[in-house]
């Protein structure tokens, strides 16, 4: 099946081993088939990515001949090869699935969905000096939300803003290289789950990416949003509602 995974621990390790092998545990509930695979990894201040068509094996070969970094915190997900993905849809993405970035290359988005006014945020955006040459809705997500971190600096608020001008059902995990210890996630209509386990927490697309990694599951619900925060030796796992009322702290 198509869908996202990201991770916040708090230990120094490896987060792309971790939301690699969640990955991988989505991939075993179906065929294997699949259109591409990609991720991106959190390291000293930066954001690192990689990309491959075909099933999760080949994203594996590439990072063996290309690795990336260690860090704490990555997301990472399954394309399916065309179309929607079932119920969960995941629109056209820039090749190789690889994480959609802002201008800057400072946030990075993994996204499902299909939103009815795509085209209209588009051409907002191209008025507003962007370039958005690829990469579908999940670019238009990318480059939205750079534009609320510049003016919020908070990640988990200004993904917040950006979905109150999506239109249509979908699911975000992001990350910024400027709030490297923090991974947030927002949906509307399309499943979200938030793990918890010990030192470590999880955002998914399909509560098979979390299994045997969590004592403790939460279903995002309307347009919850999913705070991971890695503090000291520790990560917070933080649910809000649409009106940013604490669900589950």
């Amino acid at each position: 099946m198509c869908g996202m995974v990201g991770y916040a621990g708090a230990q120094a390790q490896s987060a792309l081993d971790v939301v690699l092998a969640g990955l991988g545990g989505l991939e075993q509930v179906d065929d294997g088939s699949r259109g591409s695979a990609g991720v991106v990894v959190l390291s000293d201040g930066c954001l690192a990515t990689a990309g491959a068509t075909g099933p999760l094996a080949a994203l594996h070969d590439e990072l063996a001949r290309r690795p990336l970094p260690l860090g704490g915190s990555a997301v990472g997900q399954l394309r399916c090869a065309s179309g929607p993905c079932g119920a969960r849809g995941a629109a056209a993405g820039p090749p190789a699935a690889q994480p959609s970035l802002d201008a800057a290359g400072r946030g990075a988005v993994v996204y499902q969905g299909s939103l009815d006014n795509g085209a209209e945020l588009r051409a907002a955006l191209a008025g507003r000096g962007h370039r958005l040459d690829a990469g579908g809705d999940s670019a238009v997500v990318a480059h939205l939300l750079a534009e609320q971190f510049s003016s919020c600096v908070d990640l988990g608020e200004a993904l917040r803003q950006v979905s109150r001008v999506l239109v249509g059902r979908f699911a975000v995990i992001a990350v910024h290289a400027d709030e490297p210890e923090t991974v947030a996630g927002v949906q509307r209509g399309l499943s979200l789950f938030a793990g918890v386990g010990d030192g470590e927490s999880f955002l998914a697309s399909h509560a098979e990416a979390l299994d045997g990694r969590v004592r403790e599951v939460v279903e995002l619900w309307g347009d919850d949003l999913a705070l991971l925060r890695r503090e000291s030796d520790e990560v917070r796992c933080e649910v809000t509602d649409a009106r940013g009322s604490v669900v589950r702290a």
